[in-house]
């Protein structure tokens, strides 16, 4: 179906990064349908990648049995649906990522509870 806009949209942003106390990050673990949507989180962007994998996300995912056999070296990274690399030692503004910004990730071996995602 074809859509006609009726005007410009011009309208100040709700939930523009100057209200939270740091970015707003989407966080998903692919295949883990324990957790049915990415957590929206603010994260301080000098946060480095290894410590928000091994300080903030046992607090989102670590419910989750797989959690503690994650093998983060072998972890597959999707930055707003594309393949992505992070460096585990810099930061999340040296990785590049902002305001909104959707992080995915894959655990290859770990499907869901006892493989239920496959």
């Amino acid at each position: 179906m074809t859509m006609t806009s009726i005007g410009k949209y011009e309208f100040p942003q709700k939930d523009g990064a100057e209200k939270f106390p740091a970015p707003l990050l989407f966080l998903s673990w692919e295949d883990h349908k324990m957790f049915c949507a990415p957590f929206a989180v603010p994260l301080p962007p000098t946060l480095k990648f290894a410590d928000m994998c091994r300080g903030a996300f046992p607090g989102f995912f670590g419910a989750h049995p797989d959690f503690a056999n994650i093998d983060w070296d072998k972890a597959e990274w999707f930055k707003s649906g594309q393949p992505w690399t992070p460096d585990m030692e810099k930061t999340l503004a040296e990785n590049g990522l902002g305001h909104k910004d959707v992080i995915r990730f894959r655990t290859p071996g770990l499907t869901g509870l006892k493989g239920s995602a496959h």
